[in-house]
């Protein structure tokens, strides 16, 4: 028997430990190490060389992270690691770093219950590891801190021992600043991370050594020593005396949490369904007796096996053959495997229990998000993410014989990837896929190209603006078309800071009487209590308002202008794109007595065609989305960097200085930064390293908004100049 097999077998019989179960998640900015880190647990488990650890990059075995260097999807391991005599099973997801495959993390989040947070010694707290701190901590993950890359402080900083540990100090107070400021209220102070009690760790992932204070208690390596070591060169010689994969992998047993511990608090956050039940009691107690209880966090096509959703078992039993429902598309299904994933294998068993991630193939059609359950319940909650595309390409197959299988292709794709929106454009027929950047699009067309096998036609990227008002409108009477019925709607737009906390409290869809929790929500946001109660629909960042006051027929008609409510908000009267952060008063109506003149025909363009109509007498404007940029470049560079800027209405909000390499922190409008990379290597002939993350929306400037709206009206097909109020009226 292979060590791979003997370690399958051995986590396949420990899964009942709950106690010694472990599931966590690797989260940086990117190349701040955490494949590398996780290679040398893998060897601690015997399934590598320590050799090759660091150099092999197990966790990214597709094609094009090992030609870029970067982690572009998660991957999942499992390890069995023994301390003190006893065995623990450690589940880990590998996740990216680069910004625009965020959305990968926000779902292995929901898998798992701690995170190792790395961070760069020399770049210290970059954005990405503050998103990554804020998104665990939002899923409720408990973090501990790995300060990666030590030896760069000595060899490259130059630094003394007394400099070494001020930069590494400085690094630890503001990653927990970030915790306290975000982790949930009980755990404010009990999830910061300390160096006396080993909840901290610092070493070098490349050359496979890290210390923390228990460990140097241990060992009697100091930091003068450790400083010694890499002065000297001596970093081998470190690795054997004090190995990363000891450190780090005791770090994890006593202070990231076991399943039964970390469900207890987890569940009540994630599922909104009655605790006392059966399923809500079974994942309390993470047991594997009560009903099946799953959430897949990832799809992935298999060319052989079809659709496997990977995910977390929270409550019951999954097994091989056994017949569950599809909680959330209302379906039955057969699970044909039940498997485990150990990096790029998938290796199949008989079950698995709660507390653990499992790979599960029969689930046809199935998405990320989608509850899987052995009786009818209550679905889980969303994941917690106010990320979106910014950024469209328009896409077509080469042939048009490739037609077919580009459309089938497109549709696993945004399966596997639920940050990929696909749509198609009514007037030219293109299809448009929309991403969360540059890179993010590239690498779709790669494996739409590469991995399928369809040679498609890529249009220039499009940006994806967002439409608003900037006053409040009239109130105005719409008419159907039969001229029969009236609907009185009033316009006001959302003070900023509501609208972006209704983005990160993820509400979408109706309210119903019932929905006590979404009112709370909607207040917690800003919306005014009264408001908040007599809400429809949320769609987009804006929300329907019913003001209406003892209307016959009103609960008849109540889904039709809610419709029309979400149609108007999905193409706005400007360019037909997405309207964000409005109130939409539904205030009055007159209703024809017979049901029959008051259908969809004749509801929903009236109500459409009378939002149109305010937000046009409201000062309306497109919104632009930017993005937040930090470009790390060599100081010679700097001036070049910063012209390059000063050319793309970049405004640069910080510059700091770490050794001989400069940190330039800007925010610049995404319709800029398109063709930004190319322009930037050649100007820093290839020396910048630079992300980009989501920053906000905001208005065109006063004397763009005109020409762009021209500009994505004749793209769609529309007459240049946008239609009047009167004509929507009329």
């Amino acid at each position: 028997m292979g060590r791979r097999e003997e370690m399958v077998k051995l986590a396949e019989s420990m899964m009942v430990e709950k106690e010694r179960i472990r599931n966590i998640g690797i989260v940086a900015h990117i190349d701040h190490g955490k494949t590398t880190m996780t290679d040398s647990l893998i060897a601690a488990a015997g399934l590598m060389s320590e050799e090759l650890a660091g150099k092999q990059l197990l966790m990214d075995s597709y094609d094009l992270e090992q030609e870029r260097g970067i982690t572009i999807e998660s991957a999942n391991i499992s390890i069995v690691y023994e301390q003190g005599g006893q065995k623990y099973l450690i589940n880990i997801i590998d996740t990216p770093g680069h910004v625009d495959f965020g959305g990968d993390v926000i779902r292995a989040m929901r898998a798992v219950d701690g995170v190792i947070v790395l961070v760069d010694a020399v770049e210290g707290v970059m954005p990405q590891t503050e998103t990554v701190i804020r998104q665990a901590l939002k899923e409720n993950c408990k973090p501990v801190l790995f300060v990666n890359k030590v030896d760069r402080l000595v060899n490259e900083l130059k630094v003394d021992e007394k400099e070494m540990q001020e930069k590494l100090m400085k690094a630890i107070a503001k990653v927990n600043m970030l915790i306290k400021k975000n982790s949930p209220q009980q755990f404010k102070d009990k999830w910061i991370a300390r160096v006396e009690d080993g909840s901290v760790v610092f070493g070098s992932a490349l050359y496979k050594w890290a210390v923390s204070l228990p460990r140097m208690k241990e060992t009697g390596i100091s930091f003068k020593e450790v400083y010694e070591y890499c002065k000297q060169g001596k970093q081998d010689e470190l690795s054997k005396k004090s190995p990363l994969n000891k450190a780090i992998l005791e770090m994890v047993v006593n202070h990231l949490p076991n399943p039964a511990e970390a469900q207890k608090y987890r569940i009540p956050e994630i599922w909104k369904g009655d605790l006392e039940s059966a399923a809500g009691k079974g994942m309390i107690e993470c047991d594997e007796k009560a009903p099946l209880m799953m959430m897949v966090t990832d799809v992935r096509v298999d060319p052989h096996a079809g659709e496997i959703a990977t995910g977390r078992v929270y409550g019951g039993t999954v097994t091989k053959g056994m017949k569950v429902k599809l909680v959330n598309s209302r379906r039955d299904v057969n699970i044909q495997q039940v498997a485990l994933y150990m990096g790029p294998e998938r290796v199949n068993i008989e079950r698995v229990t709660a507390g653990n991630i499992v790979a599960i193939v029969g689930t046809k059609d199935v998405f990320a998000g989608e509850t899987v359950s052995s009786e009818d319940n209550e679905p889980f909650e969303s994941f917690k993410s106010s990320a979106e595309p910014v950024i469209t390409v328009s896409i077509e197959a080469k042939k048009t014989a490739d037609l077919p299988k580009l459309i089938d292709v497109i549709n696993q794709i945004t399966k596997e990837d639920p940050n990929i929106v696909a749509s198609i454009n009514q007037d030219t027929g293109e299809h448009l896929l929309s991403g969360m950047g540059e890179l993010h699009l590239d690498v779709t067309r790669h494996r739409i190209e590469v991995d399928h096998k369809v040679p498609i036609q890529v249009g220039q990227p499009i940006v994806v603006y967002h439409e608003t008002t900037r006053k409040e409108s009239p109130s105005y009477w719409g008419k159907s078309p039969n001229k029969h019925n009236q609907f009185k709607i009033r316009v006001e737009p959302m003070p900023k800071e509501v609208a972006e906390k209704l983005a990160e409290a993820d509400l979408d869809g109706k309210i119903r009487k019932k929905d006590v929790d979404k009112m709370a929500k909607l207040e917690e946001c800003g919306i005014a209590s009264e408001d908040a109660k007599n809400t429809w629909w949320v769609h987009n960042k804006c929300i329907m308002v019913n003001d209406t006051r003892g209307i016959q027929a009103l609960q008849e008609i109540r889904e039709l202008v809610c419709q029309a409510f979400v149609d108007a908000m999905d193409a706005g009267p400007l360019a037909k794109e997405k309207c964000y952060g409005l109130i939409v008063r539904f205030e009055d109506c007159k209703l024809h007595e017979d049901a029959i003149h008051r259908g969809p025909a004749q509801v929903l363009p009236a109500v459409t065609r009378t939002v149109y109509a305010c937000m046009l007498s409201a000062d309306p404007v497109l919104l632009e989305p930017r993005q937040k940029m930090f470009i790390n470049v060599p100081q010679d560079y700097m001036g070049a960097v910063s012209r390059e800027l000063n050319q793309r209405r970049a405004t640069i909000s910080e510059i700091k200085t770490e050794g001989d390499s400069t940190i330039i922190i800007a925010i610049a409008p995404v319709k800029e930064l398109i063709g930004f990379s190319s322009a930037i290597r050649s100007a820093t002939q290839g020396r910048a390293i630079w992300t980009a993350e989501f920053f906000d929306y905001q208005p065109l400037p006063e004397q763009m908004q005109k020409e762009v709206i021209a500009e994505v009206r004749k793209r769609k097909g529309l007459d240049p100049e946008p239609k009047s109020a009167e004509y929507f009226l009329s």
